[in-house]
């Protein structure tokens, strides 16, 4: 390990890598027949490894709860019915003395391929396979479990891999992980199915990281096996409990009006239970809401319900008309997303025209009912409509500046308010660099620009910066239709990104966004809280937490991560807790505390720790590391991988614990 490398965790300390098999690379014996109580022992045996492999040849994009079941599931699965031949061919032992293990042999190559098949999508006219429909067991109820969470390397590692084809990670993962050449690999892949083994493993050998890449597959970070648990969104669970309810009443009762005679139809002149006025009311362009240009200027409040409606097209009746039906009935054809939380029910009244006009080769209409901005896109090519919801509710100048108007590719367009004066765009990774100005058109729609939500490689960070003559917004796309409103500063007071502390902080925080992707977020701040002197003069590290906060209030996250020091400003720091609906570093709960295992330059690993300035005292106790100080920081001498507690104390002498 070089110097100044640390080991985070969010516990916070990490614990040793998990190992696997003797010989990873042993098969089964030419001609040999497994039986099924060998291949059972070898599943027994290796089930932490054989879950390893699971998670991370399956997609990250199934999510990390579903990702974790499904690779319990697909080991589980791997048990053959009886007695059964192994393959013919045989990868060969590193070492004369190693035992082979056919059952781990072919129990593994099972797994690879069910794992392979997982990563498939499924095709409307093939039938799919078992590993491709959610996991029916194991299956925890009310509760979402995932892994302990790794560091940045690991972050990266997982974007990367999430990048290639199920067999090109599968590729990755047998020479990584269970160290066997290339020729055992492409024998492998062929058993597990694979259509092109060899092109798999040169997609493997692409991804960056060198030597550092397959150290990261034995993380904690991909260990399926040792879990965090947390329950659900409770709030919710209990309004779909509620919701089930009345569906039920509301299906007994429009199934005893059908027995009625008549089909439950009332007299003579009656409306059709079927039809709704306020509905239809919604879908008749001529009722839409159309604000003057000029509102916001004598406006009390600044945001969506003062946009004008703007655009080429907000005459052309039929387009507005496709807009409403789509959002009120979207058929088969029509792609529909949604921002967690978010509603996608037609409007209850006449909504507010926003936009309508060509983006690149879309036709566009954006909406906006009080409560959602709603985007509807038609395009004459295999595209075809989409309609995209975002909740909007409580929005203020600062987070109502600007809309996504359109996506092509890497490449994003802006909507901007009537209120924006100026439009410019900032690399968050390079501070001192000055920000370009974006064109856009009289109805204020940008240029396209490079969407950071679309790279898989952070080397640049594009954000808005939108200025309305009294004060500078940084906003930057997550892939939804609002972007995030950037900020930085103590939770109780978070201000602008300007200033050149803000901005370095940022520079090292950016490439940590990805992990608050498409999670219907509203803003994210990010707080320098507390600067650490490393001992043995390895100069000046700075902890930071980094909060984001989401439209609906719930679902936030929280990550610490320390920032050693680096001659390049863009390095990202190394997470080192996380936490997903915690009062930390909020309004609520404005402190954090967290700790990392860090190695100095001459080799010594030390426990540093710290708490934002309402912390009096930080102590570090057990796994044979022991010190404290009368501060908000600490260092303690320690070994390689030690796992010791953290907690600290306030002013009011109260204690509490470290951010997880």
């Amino acid at each position: 390990m070089r110097p100044h490398d640390v080991v985070p965790s969010p516990d916070p300390f990490a614990g040793s890598p998990a190992t696997g098999p003797a010989d990873p690379g042993s098969g089964a014996e030419a001609g040999g027949a497994v039986g099924v109580g060998q291949a059972e022992a070898a599943l027994v045996e290796h089930y932490p490894h054989l879950v390893r492999i699971a998670y991370l040849v399956l997609p990250s994009s199934l999510g990390q709860g579903r990702r974790v079941l499904t690779a319990h599931a697909v080991v589980q699965r791997s048990l053959p019915r009886g007695d059964t031949e192994a393959a013919p061919a045989v990868p060969r032992a590193r070492r004369p003395e190693d035992a082979r293990d056919p059952g781990y042999g072919y129990v593994r190559d099972r797994v690879v391929r069910q794992a392979m098949e997982a990563s498939l999508p499924l095709r409307r006219w093939a039938l799919p396979r078992r590993s491709q429909f959610p996991p029916l067991l194991p299956h925890l109820w009310g509760m979402r479990v995932f892994p302990r969470s790794g560091g940045a390397g690991e972050l990266v590692l997982d974007q990367r891999l999430a990048a290639l084809s199920g067999p090109a990670r599968a590729a990755y993962v047998l020479r990584g992980l269970e160290k066997l050449s290339d020729r055992e690999v492409c024998e492998a892949l062929a058993r597990a199915g694979a259509a092109d083994p060899a092109k798999a493993l040169a997609d493997a050998g692409g991804v960056p990281g060198g030597r550092r890449g397959p150290e990261l597959l034995g993380s904690c970070e991909f260990d399926a096996c040792s879990l965090q648990v947390r329950p659900t969104d409770l709030l919710r669970r209990r309004r779909h409990a509620r919701a089930a309810l009345m569906a039920a009443a509301a299906l007994a009762v429009c199934g005893t009006l059908l027995l009625l005679p008549g089909g439950g139809q009332g007299g003579a002149g009656s409306v059709p239970h079927g039809r709704n006025a306020a509905v239809e009311a919604a879908l008749d362009p001529g009722s839409l809401l159309r604000v003057p240009g000029t509102a916001w200027q004598s406006s009390a409040r600044r945001d969506f319900s003062v946009w004008p409606a703007r655009g080429p097209l907000t005459g052309d009746r039929a387009l507005l008309r496709r807009a409403l039906a789509a959002w009120a009935g979207p058929g088969g054809a029509v792609r529909v997303s949604a921002t967690p939380g978010t509603p996608s029910g037609p409007p209850m009244g006449p909504p507010q025209l926003l936009f309508a006009g060509g983006v690149g080769l879309a036709r566009v209409v954006v909406l906006y009912d009080g409560l959602r901005v709603v985007r509807y896109a038609e395009t004459a090519g295999a595209d075809g409509v989409a309609l995209d919801f975002a909740r909007t509710d409580g929005a203020d100048a600062a987070v109502s500046g600007a809309l996504v108007a359109g996506r092509s590719q890497a490449y994003v367009r802006y909507l901007t308010a009537p209120w924006v004066r100026g439009v410019a765009v900032r690399d968050l990774l390079a501070p001192d660099a000055k920000p370009r100005a974006l064109r856009r058109d009289a109805n204020g729609l940008t240029e396209r620009l490079p969407s950071p939500a679309q790279e898989r490689e952070c080397r640049s960070w594009q954000a808005l910066e939108l200025t309305d003559g009294s004060r500078t917004t940084l906003v930057t796309d997550l892939g939804e239709l609002t972007p995030a409103h950037l900020t930085y500063g103590p939770p109780n007071a978070p201000a602008g990104v300007m200033e050149a502390t803000a901005r370095a902080t940022w520079a090292r925080t950016a490439c940590l966004l990805p992990g608050v992707r498409a999670h219907g977020v509203r803003s994210v701040n990010s707080w320098r809280y507390a600067q650490q002197r490393l001992p043995e003069a390895n100069g000046t590290a700075a902890w930071v937490c980094t909060r984001a906060e989401t439209w609906r209030g719930t679902g936030s996250r929280v990550l610490a991560h320390f920032q050693a020091p680096s001659a390049r400003p863009g390095t990202p720091g190394a997470v080192v807790a996380r936490a997903e609906d915690s009062p930390s570093c909020g309004v609520r709960e404005p402190r954090v505390l967290a700790g990392v295992l860090w190695k100095s330059r001459a080799g010594q690993w030390y426990v540093l720790a710290a708490g934002s300035r309402q912390h009096a005292s930080v102590t570090v106790l057990g796994d044979g590391v022991e010190g404290g100080a009368t501060d908000n920081v600490v260092a303690v001498r320690a070994h390689e991988g030690a796992r010791p507690g953290l907690n600290g104390r306030l002013a009011d002498g109260s204690m509490v614990g470290s951010l997880r």
